[in-house]
Parts: C-alpha cells; sequence; structure tokens
C-alpha cells in the first residue's frame, strides 16, 4: 500500500481529499504545521510516494515579495505554506510525484518564484440556505498537456471555483507551464512542471468529485498509480 503525505490547516479540511485516496487504496499521512514544524523534513517524507497539496487558507504574500493588500480579506496561515514548501522542495528534489489543488497550486507557483493575484471576485463558493454552494465556470484544458492525457482528452470543461487568490500570465512562474484557462477572465486554471516527471496543479477542487465532470477522478488514480511506482523504485 503506497503512503501518500497530505498537508492541511487541520483534519476537517483535509477530510475530502484523504477519503478520495483512501478510496483507491493509499495510506494517507496528514501533517499539520503544529505537529510538524519542528521535526526534520526527512523523517515526515519517509517512504512516502507521493505529496497531494490541498486547498485551505490564504498563500502570504510576503512569500512572493508583496505586501498584504487589507481589502483583500486575506486569511494567512503561514506555519502551514512553510511546512507546504519545505516538504514541496523535498518532492521536487527527489522528482516525487506531485499533486497540487487549489491553494496548493498556487503555493506552487509560488515555490518556482511565481506571484498570485492576492483577490479576484467571483470564484468563491457562496453561502445559500442549504450551506456553501460553488462558484463554477469553463475552462480550456490544452491538449498535448499531461492532465488532459490523463484525462483521456483535452477541450473545455466546466468545474467549480472556491477560491479568491490566483494568478493569470503575467504572475505565473517561467519554468512552469499553464495547463488551462478560465475561458471567461483568462485566469490560470492548471500547472505543469516540465522539469519533473509528474507534477500537477489544478485551480478546481476535482476532490469534490459531484462538482466536475466524471473524468476528473482519473487525476487521483493516475497519482495514487505513479506514487505507488515511485515508492517501489526508491523505497524497495
Amino acid at each position: 500500500m503506497v503512503t501518500v503525505a497530505i498537508t492541511s490547516s487541520g483534519p476537517s479540511n483535509a477530510r475530502r481529499y484523504k477519503e478520495v485516496m483512501e478510496r483507491l487504496g493509499a495510506n494517507i499521512r496528514l501533517l499539520f504545521p503544529e505537529d510538524a514544524g519542528t521535526r526534520p523534513t526527512d523523517g515526515l517524507m519517509e517512504g512516502v510516494g507521493g505529496l497531494l497539496l490541498p486547498g485551505g487558507p490564504d498563500v502570504d504574500p510576503v512569500l512572493y515579495g508583496e505586501s498584504p493588500d487589507p481589502s483583500a480579506g486575506l486569511e494567512v496561515y503561514r506555519p502551514l505554506d512553510d511546512l507546504d514548501l519545505r516538504l514541496l522542495n523535498h518532492a521536487l528534489e527527489g522528482d516525487m510525484p506531485v499533486l497540487a489543488i487549489c491553494r496548493g497550486m498556487q503555493i506552487l507557483n509560488v515555490a518556482f518564484g511565481g506571484k498570485l493575484i492576492q483577490d479576484l471576485p467571483g470564484h468563491r463558493a457562496v453561502e445559500e440556505e442549504d450551506g456553501w454552494v460553488s462558484a463554477n465556470h469553463l475552462i480550456y484544458l490544452s491538449p498535448g498537456c499531461k492532465a488532459a492525457a490523463i484525462l483521456g482528452m483535452a477541450g473545455f470543461f466546466r468545474v467549480n471555483s472556491r477560491h479568491h487568490q490566483g494568478l493569470r500570465e503575467a504572475q505565473r512562474a517561467p519554468r512552469l507551464m499553464a495547463s488551462a484557462y478560465g475561458t471567461d477572465d483568462g485566469l490560470v486554471e492548471g500547472l505543469e512542471s516540465p522539469e519533473h516527471s509528474w507534477v500537477i496543479g489544478l485551480q478546481c477542487h476535482p476532490e469534490r468529485q459531484e462538482e466536475v465532470p466524471k473524468l476528473f477522478a482519473n487525476l487521483f488514480e493516475a497519482f495514487s498509480e505513479r506514487a505507488a511506482a515511485y515508492a517501489e523504485a526508491c523505497y524497495a
């Protein structure tokens, strides 16, 4: 059974990601800043085959050279930023598979030297009588990118949206390739690293499987398979 590391601000935030990966047979190592912050990186990642960076709090603008915008309504948790960057750098150095979702894709861009737009209107979930409801929009996934190969097709997809930070081409790290864009606003909706075997970021939330096309479940399956192959090659 492959072990996948998932960082998070707390158990409730990690729940959906954990459930999706466990259904695929993965053993989950949840890493929270308050527990993992002082432990050596090698120990935290010992035996791990893949790193999943999920959605969560806003990324601290200081990390990409900007001051926080008082009007942006930021909810920053810097210990999680520091943990994510530490584990992500470890994974990248070893060419470990990485799946980065929403905030995870944003921290991926920052780790490679990119920036973020601190506040974007119209992309957050909205509160209704029955609870919080995701926004949704149309994205275009480029032919030839790894995510399209995993899904089995490129083109237009309607996906959910639960963020208020993000990036356009001006903020994209030059070493990362944009794999998907929002059709209405040009936001980057997918990132991949050409320098690594399997580093994929998506701005939407495919772990909320009822809110995205069924094909998006293939991302987690492919991630699990690549993590298992990585673990077998490194730890056998």
